[in-house]
């Protein structure tokens, strides 16, 4: 309990690092900007790296949680000042800093960095130094900071933002490579799960799947999905069909806002996640695939992120009127959307409570424990 509120208390000194900047001229200019922000990734790295040398953590990871807990309350509290709820902290970075920081889907993926990656970090901290699992939570962040990053940086390079680059853009790099990092690591450690007895497993992995009407539905989602991803790549990549312009028009005109960030999110579903999406259907058609645990629960992040910044910014007041969901077709379209970023998470919950027809058969002849995975 210790090391998550330390963490906390230290995240809180990013605001006098802000209102310092804010209220010095000299700290505004762009340039100047990055080697600051340089320097104290680098003095918050010594700092928590000073404080833990006579018990440091054996994983590496916990000193990127709490580096990114630094700069969480600082994603925060420009989302806060941009809509209105605080001032006198992020004016200088608005216009000398990330000018782009100002648009919808940059707020609202601020307010996720700020408050949920937040959490999970102390969560994840917490668990670490109370030596609890923690590798299924870690994959939920790796894919939710990967997606968050994947779409921001090219966003902002394609975008209308794209000849407004400054040196600030590049303390983004950080965060664009490390969850990568991040989710290797995860990816490549033991799985922490019960205890699952092989009989079972093998009583489930022989039932069709229309003996499985829980996975049957999830099969039928997950061709809906599918399904849906498609449209809307082929709707931002200005596909000629009559249907695919109405949708855009009346349905989610946020597609086609010039941001860039709308496409560039239905690119990246398009060609990774499409191919998730059928994985996922494989997956439950076919026993024994074991990365069903793990992928669902990456995937899960990846989708909960994109989808709250994309419907956030598809209603944000900041968004164009001419760009925001019809009030006539709100609820349809919030519907659908809602229902695309849900099924990810179920379908990852529903693996990870019922492993059974995933795991691996083992061959006859091993003992009882072998016959168990972990």
């Amino acid at each position: 309990m210790v090391q998550e509120i330390c963490v906390f208390i230290f995240s809180l000194t990013a605001l006098g690092v802000l209102y310092t900047m804010n209220n010095v001229p000299a700290f505004q200019e762009p340039v100047v900007i990055l080697e600051i922000g340089v320097a104290v990734l680098v003095a918050v790295f010594l700092l928590v790296y000073l404080a833990t040398r006579f018990n440091p953590p054996k994983d590496p990871l916990f000193y990127v949680f709490a580096e990114f807990s630094f700069t969480c309350v600082i994603d925060l509290t420009s989302a806060l000042e941009y809509d209105g709820f605080a001032s006198g902290f992020m004016e200088f970075y608005q216009k000398t800093g990330e000018p782009y920081l100002g648009t919808p889907y940059a707020i609202m993926m601020c307010y996720w960095d700020g408050i949920v990656h937040f959490i999970l970090y102390l969560i994840l901290i917490h668990r670490m130094s109370s030596r609890q699992q923690y590798r299924t939570l870690g994959l939920f962040w790796a894919g939710s900071l990967c997606a968050n990053m994947i779409v921001f940086v090219p966003g902002i390079v394609v975008g209308k933002y794209g000849s407004e680059i400054r040196p600030a853009f590049w303390l983004n790099m950080p965060f664009l490579l490390v969850p990568i990092w991040g989710a290797v690591s995860f990816f490549s450690r033991p799985r922490d799960m019960r205890l699952v007895g092989a009989d079972k497993a093998e009583r489930e992995q022989k039932k069709a799947l229309i003996w499985r009407p829980l996975d049957l539905l999830f099969v039928v989602y997950l061709l809906a999905a599918m399904g849906f991803t498609i449209f809307r790549g082929l709707a931002v990549l200005d596909c000629p069909l009559e249907i695919l312009n109405k949708y855009v028009t009346e349905y989610e005109p946020y597609l086609k806002d010039p941001v860039g960030f709308p496409k560039v999110m239905m690119l990246l579903l398009l060609f990774h996640a499409l191919p998730m999406l059928a994985s996922f259907a494989y997956g439950l058609c076919t026993p024994g695939c074991t990365w069903m645990l793990d992928r669902t629960v990456f995937f899960a992040g990846v989708i909960l992120q994109c989808e709250w910044s994309h419907i956030g910014a598809s209603l944000h007041p900041r968004t164009a009127e001419v760009y925001r969901i019809p009030s006539t077709a709100l609820l349809s379209v919030l519907l659908l959307n809602l229902l695309y970023a849900v099924g990810p998470v179920l379908l990852a919950l529903r693996c990870k409570r019922e492993p059974d027809y995933f795991l691996p058969i083992l061959p006859m002849g091993q003992t009882n424990n072998e016959k168990k995975l972990s």
